[in-house]
């Protein structure tokens, strides 16, 4: 029992802690005397613009309640290398904030470990195992009785989107941002009743090691300006009804370890990323929704660029339609009044940048459910050039006293239709699908489809499909099918992929295509045809005939003649992704996302003699008549005209000034041989051709030694691209045989290829009287018998044919 004496030293020393904590609240302005005279926005979280001191005051009157905070880039770099895009998505994230004493914290709770379980303890003790993240720290400087004032500026005017990382990352440059050039963006700066909008203009300076990319885009390299956005956004209600993720399905999603989950259950949750989209009457075969989906297209983009945008996205409603909804899509042009960062706005933005590249479809979701908020499609405006430039490469338009052919335009239009669609499909939850060619779905790359007609002469009517396929269409009535009262999801949305797969639809994403050592018979990038072998051939005889009519008439009059080497690196290398997925069927393994209980294929060697054409078609790649480019092209090109860029999308050169024919074909030999030889591929060779009917390594070893070394000896040029590839081989060979990432099996078959290329070298020597060729064989012999002293000759890459940089999942 305490004394009497004590309870009155605890009282006396709890008075003035009493007193200063009252003095404190006391000294506290209300918020209506410390913003007078300032701009109010009444909104979602209103706040104060303070113009005398270019501040902005957050009134802050929500605690412990989550909401939305998404970043983003609306004022971009205009490099596709940096990836710094206008109009480009940064974080997402649910945060709150929470009041201590007079400090207000922006907290991110950890929603990647959850315990879905009304026991509150069973929450917390989840909630304690893992870290949570306070984003930023305020100050309370005026307060009213449930809500404070806080001075937001710094946090507004802070590198948000990691501008300086990125451009750090790609070795660009050290830059920091600069407080003093930087400013809040009052034209972007919006309040509404859900959603609370600002955007600061940022400015990084630093650049005396500023790199090729930035020097490209930037007017000075010392002070890069952008603009960054601030969104704080409602969350939605609690009436959306998240879907479970099915791997065969197609949809990107979220997913988190549910601890509450009981033991024997999977602990890792997932579900797809969608809209939110329900009918007026799911019972009705066909119904109008509730709230449709509505996408914008960007009203700077020009006509009729802007019409195929529109028209392109407008296809989605055949798969809506398809899924037993009215009206339920529908796309207009952006309003000039609206801001396209604004997270009420689903967007189709129409981006610039300095060079061609990707285009992506993002996407702000509740990281809650995976419902979508808000879709965002970013394309690259140089894409439609491109496509136009190919068209120029194909048909050499250009004849004096004739129109210019329609056609161009024509299938450049068709490709921004395609590319519309493939990207806001994106947005819609829907990942790629690489084994829907045919035109079974939007979301696989597209090859132009180009025909020869009866008479010889190329067609470019049907290079692009038109309209939704039929997975895209199956695949948005899994994700947005409205179910009637009673029906069994689960069982409902399998019987509909079941019916899919009778139907001959199938899914096969990304990590499956873009592998170079990949093995799956239809998943590739860029490719056309049902079967890849035979649309290899045929892609070569479409590229045959261009370049046999290539001319001055592929450039327009008055036209630099060295840009002519611009339209021939797209028709040159017109066949690199049909050789890249002839590649898969070599060593192929055909194989599903199967789940027990389909049904469906698991997996199968593809047969062997599948595996046999598709190599002939690829050693035919390397044969110096598809590598040999003709005297009349070489000498049409000089060197680069004055005033002209010298591109990375030009040939490489090893002669200087002058255009390299040898150089070319180097680098498309070693294109081939490159997919050919790879370890992951020749690790399989040996490992299937052990175990079932399919080609071994050595199969491959031998008819690629068959039909190069040994091949009939050319004249001329011709002669000269035969020893380069030859040599490419070998490298490759080499390098097989010293790789610690291949298996002991490949590389000893590999040590092997090498010994009889030695022995053919040998003998040859000893025969020959044709001093280049002797020198080859001498520079062979030196490279087998000391590769530690030779230093192999750099590998030329190929220009670049995508959109120039590394793929990634989401675009195109």
């Amino acid at each position: 029992m305490k004394s009497p004496f004590t309870s009155k030293l605890w009282l006396l020393l709890l008075i003035p802690l009493l007193s200063t904590t009252a003095a404190f609240a006391q000294k506290l302005p209300s918020i209506a005397s410390k913003t007078a005279g300032m701009k109010k926005y009444p909104g979602y979280f209103t706040f104060y613009w303070d113009e005398n001191n270019g501040k902005i005051w957050l009134e802050i009157d929500r605690f412990n309640k989550d909401f939305l905070y998404v970043n983003s880039l609306p004022g971009g770099l205009g490099s596709n290398d940096i990836g710094l895009d206008r109009g480009q998505l940064g974080g997402q994230r649910i945060v709150s904030f929470q009041k201590i004493g007079p400090k207000i914290m922006l907290v991110q709770p950890n929603l990647d470990y959850r315990a879905i379980s009304d026991n509150a303890n069973e929450r917390r003790a989840v909630e304690e195992s893992f870290a949570k993240s306070i984003l930023w720290g305020f100050k309370t400087e005026a307060a009213d009785d449930d809500a404070v004032l806080v001075d937001a500026t710094d946090f507004l005017l802070r590198d948000a989107h990691d501008v300086v990382g990125s451009i750090k990352r790609t070795r660009q440059g050290s830059y920091k941002l600069d407080a003093s050039r930087s400013a809040l963006y009052l034209p972007r700066t919006k309040n509404f009743p859900k959603n609370t909008e600002f955007e600061s203009t940022l400015t990084f300076t630093g650049g005396e090691d500023a790199g090729g990319f930035v020097r490209e885009v930037a007017p000075d390299v010392q002070a890069l300006t952008l603009r960054q956005h601030h969104s704080f956004i409602e969350l939605p209600d609690n009436n959306y009804t998240p879907r479970e993720a099915d791997p065969r399905a197609g949809y990107f999603g979220i997913s988190y370890f549910d601890y509450a989950t009981p033991v024997g259950e999977d602990i890792e949750k997932r579900y797809i990323a969608r809209h939110r989209l329900q009918k007026k009457n799911p019972s009705a075969k066909v119904s109008e929704a509730v709230k449709p989906i509505v996408y914008y297209v960007d009203n700077g983009a020009p006509e009729p660029i802007r019409t195929a945008l529109l028209d392109g996205a407008r296809w989605w409603n055949q798969a809506f339609e398809a899924a037993g909804y009215k009206d339920a899509f529908r796309v207009e042009v952006l309003p000039d009044s609206a801001d396209p960062m604004d997270i009420r706005y689903n967007m189709i933005q129409w981006v610039h940048r300095s060079t061609r590249g990707w285009s992506y479809g993002a996407s702000v979701q509740d990281p809650r459910t995976g419902e979508i908020i808000k879709g965002h499609v970013s394309l690259g405006s140089l894409r439609v050039r491109q496509d136009y430039m190919i068209a120029e490469g194909l048909l050499a338009p250009y004849e004096d006293g004739k129109p210019v052919n329609k056609a161009m335009m024509d299938m450049a239009l068709a490709r921004i239709r395609q590319l519309s669609a493939h990207e806001l499909g994106h947005t819609l939850g829907i990942m790629h699908n690489y084994a829907a060619n045919n035109n079974a779905s939007v979301m696989d790359y597209p090859h132009p489809q180009v025909q020869l007609d009866r008479a010889g002469k190329i067609d470019l009517s049907k290079a692009y499909g038109t309209g939704i396929g039929d997975w895209d269409k199956l695949a948005v009535t899994y994700g947005y099918q409205d179910f009637p009262k009673g029906t069994n999801e689960k069982k409902a949305l399998d019987e509909l992929l079941a019916q899919g797969r009778a139907n001959g639809l199938t899914f096969i994403s990304d990590r499956d295509a873009r592998s170079p050592g990949g093995a799956h018979p239809t998943a590739h990038l860029w490719d056309n045809g049902a079967n890849a072998t035979e649309e290899l051939l045929h892609v070569l005889d479409v590229r045959k005939k261009a370049l046999q009519n290539f001319s001055e008439k592929n450039i327009k009059p008055g036209a630099a003649m060295s840009t002519l080497e611009d339209v021939l690196v797209p028709i040159y290398n017109y066949h690199r992704y049909q050789t890249e997925a002839a590649a898969k069927l070599v060593g192929g393994v055909n194989y599903t996302y199967a789940v027990r209980g389909d049904k469906q294929l698991v997996t199968e060697v593809l047969d062997k003699k599948e595996q046999q054409k598709a190599l002939d078609a690829m050693l035919r790649t390397l044969s110096p008549e598809v590598l040999t480019l003709p005297e009349n092209i070489i000498t049409l090109i000089p060197p680069r005209a004055p005033g002209l860029r010298n591109s990375r999308e030009l040939f490489a050169k090893r002669t200087g000034l002058t255009f390299d024919p040898l150089a070319a074909a180097q680098a498309s030999a070693d294109f081939t041989v490159s997919f050919l030889l790879h370890p992951e591929r020749a690790s399989r060779l040996v490992e299937l051709g052990a175990r079932s009917n399919s080609l071994s390594l050595q199969d491959v070893t031998n008819q690629l030694i068959e039909n190069t070394w040994k091949g009939r000896r050319e004249n001329g040029l011709a002669a000269q691209v035969q020893l380069q590839t030859e040599q490419v081989v070998l490298t490759h060979l080499l390098a097989l045989a010293q790789n610690p990432n291949a298996s002991y099996g490949a590389r000893a078959v590999a040590t092997a290829a090498i010994a009889d290329i030695k022995r053919h070298a040998t003998s040859q020597a000893k025969r020959t009287r044709d001093d280049n060729y002797k020198a080859h064989l001498a520079f062979t012999l030196a490279r087998i018998e000391k590769p530690e002293e030779i230093v192999p000759t750099k590998v030329l890459d190929l220009p670049p044919g995508a959109p120039i940089g590394d793929g990634i999942f989401g675009c195109e």
